[in-house]
């Protein structure tokens, strides 16, 4: 096969949606995990490792979002139904959720080591976006397992 096949192949069959919707709604659960491990350790690594994946996963909504509208526009013609509509307002609260978290850690860059109400609230807001993925992905998949099934009737 060409390397000039092969590139065109490949750019047919990449689906930039599904492949930043995984990359960011993977990152959320080791986030949480690492949260969860620094809360009885104090390990400012763990922590820091927190920041870092809440980061790259603020840089990938966009783009996962942005994608996602315009395979929703193609695919489905922009049809309103519920599963849309659902998946836009969660995609809308996964950004807000992020965007706090990384504010607040930005602005308070010690707020894991204090005892405080901005703690906790930090701490609920990056729990919060796991329910949130979760529900992302459970909409995704039932769209996906959709389409398989129409191919095959």
């Amino acid at each position: 096969m060409s390397i000039g096949k092969f590139l065109d192949e490949m750019r047919k069959s990449i689906l930039l949606h599904a492949i930043s919707a995984h990359f960011s709604n993977g990152l959320v659960p080791v986030a949480v995990l690492y949260l969860l491990l620094a809360l009885p350790s104090d390990d400012p690594f763990f922590e820091r490792t927190v920041l870092h994946l809440l980061v790259i996963v603020l840089l990938v909504i966009p783009v996962s979002f942005v994608s996602g509208i315009l395979d929703w526009r193609k695919k489905y013609h922009g049809a309103w139904a519920p599963v849309f509509v659902r998946k836009i307002r969660l995609a809308g609260a996964l950004c807000i959720l992020a965007v706090c978290a990384v504010s607040i850690r930005f602005v308070e860059p010690g707020v894991m080591a204090g005892d405080g109400l901005l703690r906790w609230v930090y701490i609920l807001i990056i729990i919060a976006m796991l329910p949130v993925v979760v529900l992302l992905g459970h909409y995704g998949g039932k769209l996906a397992a959709g389409q398989r099934q129409e191919k095959f009737r």
